[in-house]
């Protein structure tokens, strides 16, 4: 049985814990995510049908990714810390911000999505597969 994730806040007013494996754990260099982190690129722990739970109320915004998906990103009210990315179009998908898990060191880049927007002071794991935009769909 494998360990749950958790993470939250910096402040503490939001909480999660997320069961099961990740199915991906992804560096994204795209512009949005380079604007919402405030760094390179955004990494995430994306689960898919696997049961999760918040506790607290983060706020949300939401916005259009390049395919043209919803993706509504969720942060701290409080301090303002990003915590994940649900997908209204595809539910029981949830990306995870890495460096809000309480073990960050648990966060393994696989994939290296949108390397065709990357800035060139951005080095991400040379091991990773990398894509230029997304990766194809099966």
């Amino acid at each position: 049985m494998s360990r749950s994730y958790a993470g939250g806040c910096a402040c503490g007013a939001v909480r999660y814990t997320c069961e099961g494996e990740p199915v991906a754990m992804v560096d994204c260099q795209c512009r949005q995510c380079q604007r919402q982190t405030g760094g390179g690129h955004g990494s995430y722990l994306t689960f898919a049908g696997t049961p999760w739970d918040v506790q607290g109320t983060p706020n949300t915004w939401s916005v259009a990714g390049d395919s043209g998906t919803t993706k509504n990103a969720a942060f701290c009210a409080t301090c303002g810390s990003p915590l994940f990315i649900t997908f209204p179009d595809v539910p029981g998908v949830v990306a995870i911000r890495a460096g809000s898990l309480d073990e960050p060191e648990r966060y393994q880049p696989q994939l290296v999505t949108w390397t065709e927007a990357a800035q060139p002071w951005d080095h991400v794991d040379p091991a990773a597969t990398k894509f230029a935009r997304m990766p194809p769909t099966a």
